[in-house]
């Protein structure tokens, strides 16, 4: 299954029918695309998926779940209400899985994850920081 580079996220585009063991290949694929790429976000693209069964849906949860272990994120896109329907039924949330409508959703997803990392890692550099008193010792109390 090919997986596409889109700036730093990467999009795999599922276009058959999901097997156990395409879905374990999947996820060792994408494992090692992220760790050589450096990619901060992974779109899996379902739309073309008719059917899935309960081992599919808690391979897309593990690998939101490898993905967020090596600091990528995931967004599934373009689920059909059929198979949105039959995960429900099969009681699957895809707990810690974010979806979207299509690809373009998904980026915008990605992208304001991305966004919140930034702040959130800007402000514990900050709290990082030690005060400093005027005369350029430590503070007091410190």
């Amino acid at each position: 299954m090919p997986v596409l580079s889109l700036g730093d996220a990467l999009l795999v585009s599922i276009q058959i029918d999901l097997q156990d063991n395409t879905v374990l290949a999947l996820q060792e694929d994408l494992a090692e695309r992220i760790v050589s790429t450096g990619a901060r976000g992974v779109l899996i693209d379902i739309s073309a998926v008719d059917i899935v069964d309960s081992f599919i849906g808690r391979m897309f949860a593990s690998i939101a779940a490898l993905s967020r272990l090596l600091d990528a994120e995931t967004v599934v896109v373009g689920m059909r209400p059929a198979v949105a329907i039959t995960l429900v039924e099969l009681g699957l949330s895809l707990a810690g899985v974010r979806t979207a409508l299509d690809v373009e959703r998904g980026m915008k997803i990605l992208r304001a994850l991305s966004d919140r990392r930034e702040v959130r890692q800007a402000d514990e550099a900050d709290a990082d920081l030690v005060p400093v008193a005027e005369g350029g010792g430590p503070a007091a109390g410190a």
